[in-house]
């Protein structure tokens, strides 16, 4: 079932791609949207990996995530700080966005 936020005519071309296994471009807006959408699937399913415990296994944190990293709560380490961030808006709004925090994945869909 295809979700409401993501068009038809934008989604078809990619599963048409991976049902033939052949490359496809993807816009960084779709790429972004598509990530957010997987993030949100997450939370609904139970509480995201501890920040703390992503950078131990040597993953790379935000700025922001850093700073929510710090926190002693595992509560608020589990929460999805992109979920409030404006790289996150404007990488499902704007094709190859100007983001340039390090660490950023909306910053990696835009080729920063």
């Amino acid at each position: 079932m295809m979700h409401d936020d993501f068009d038809n005519g934008e989604v078809r071309p990619i599963l048409q791609a991976a049902e033939a296994e052949a490359p496809v471009h993807i816009s960084s807006r779709l790429q972004s949207r598509i990530f957010s959408k997987l993030i949100q699937l997450e939370q609904e399913q139970g509480a995201l990996r501890v920040l703390s415990e992503s950078r131990a296994a040597g993953e790379r944190l935000c700025i922001f995530e850093t700073v929510v990293a710090a926190l002693p709560s595992d509560d608020l380490q589990s929460r999805n700080p992109c979920a409030v961030c404006h790289a996150r808006i404007l990488g499902e709004r704007v094709e190859q966005a100007p983001i340039f925090w390090p660490g950023c994945p909306y910053a990696k869909f835009c080729g920063h």
